[in-house]
């Protein structure tokens, strides 16, 4: 019996080449029935992506989809070119939320390689991609860089040309806020926002912990992914797995970064907007069975050029497994404590 191939098998390390310019697959339709499963799964609590009405009191259209799940689906389109045989996605930078998105848009991905680096083993190499997402009018609502370790089909092979971008370390304020109309902030409803703490009321250096966990059960985490069309092995096939290093699946990451988010509510309630990721590392897995806390500390506080109604902060957001967080002092940066599993560095809004 002769078997066509016609399968996608996924690219490795030698299959990418710098310049490169990927058009991802699956244009995907953002419902109002994603919005309730993704809320679901997290009970995220912000109000302006929980009330129709909140949001338009304030100036939005009606309740944004969370900024979190925008980033969620752009990424789980690259997945299938980007990292369907990697290792582990590494980190994130320059990620900017460029436009409001509604349930109804429609969004599709476009990613440039802009770096390649083999690894000394020869068995894998990492990869350094700039994917933009697109709404169905053509414009820009998010784009980011991330990096990802990616098996070699080969260890022979070789790579034809190599380079590790120079990347941001902070997006700057004057680029925050495209994605955030200009609101009302005193139509802004405390009391329903669920905490009466505004821009003003965050000092720089103020460490908030975030006090409640979420266990992680193995069901939510592979629905979770499938909602964002993420076909990336290490999540789903647990024979692969099985005599992996870990011998078992992996939680995908983006998983544990809706987690942390969701709990920071308790401490940043009314931080209602993503407006950039600056970097992020996911320090170590997280598997199944495993309790997330979560921490933040205000590095930065800036006001928006041109406008009084919301101010950044920017946010340290930690997660922890199976240590809560007022178990401090926990490590953060290159000695991490065992406890940390991720790093992420964000720029947040709230109403002045």
């Amino acid at each position: 019996m002769t078997i066509a191939s016609k399968t996608n098998p996924g690219r490795f390390f030698e299959d990418f080449s710098i310049g490169e310019v990927i058009r991802h697959a699956t244009p995907r339709t953002v419902t109002s029935g994603d919005v309730a499963l993704y809320t679901a799964l997290y009970g995220g609590r912000f109000a302006v992506q929980s009330s129709d009405v909140f949001a338009r009191e304030i100036g939005y259209r009606h309740a944004p989809v969370d900024d979190l799940f925008v980033f969620h689906i752009v990424f789980g389109k690259t997945v299938p070119d980007v990292s369907l045989n990697a290792v582990a996605n590494l980190g994130y930078a320059a990620c900017r939320f460029l436009a409001p998105v509604y349930p109804g848009d429609t969004l599709k991905t476009v990613s440039e390689v802009i770096g390649l680096k083999e690894n000394s083993t020869r068995k894998t190499g990492v990869v350094y991609v700039r994917s933009t997402g697109y709404n169905q009018h053509g414009a820009e609502v998010l784009d980011y860089v991330r990096w990802v370790m990616v098996h070699k089909r080969d260890p022979e092979a070789v790579i034809a040309a190599e380079h590790v971008p120079t990347l941001p370390r902070v997006v700057s304020p004057e680029a925050l806020g495209d994605a955030c109309p200009v609101i009302d902030a005193d139509a802004y409803d405390l009391v329903l926002a669920g905490s009466p703490e505004r821009w003003d009321d965050y000092e720089i250096g103020e460490t908030i912990d975030h006090v409640d966990g979420m266990t992680v059960e193995e069901a939510e985490h592979m629905l979770a992914t499938r909602l964002y069309q993420n076909t990336a092995k290490v999540h789903f096939d647990q024979l692969a797995q099985a005599s992996s290093r870990f011998g078992r699946r992996l939680i995908y990451g983006g998983h544990v970064i809706s987690l942390a988010r969701a709990l920071s509510f308790n401490g940043l309630a009314n931080a209602f907007h993503v407006a950039a990721i600056n970097g992020g590392r996911h320090v170590a897995p997280l598997f199944a069975g495993d309790t997330v806390y979560a921490w933040s500390e205000i590095l930065d506080k800036q006001p928006l050029p041109g406008r009084d109604d919301v101010g950044g902060l920017r946010v340290r957001l930690a997660a922890t497994k199976d240590k809560p967080c007022r178990d401090f002092p926990l490590k953060v940066g290159e000695d991490y404590d065992p406890a940390v599993i991720l790093d992420l560095d964000l720029w947040v809004l709230a109403p002045r």
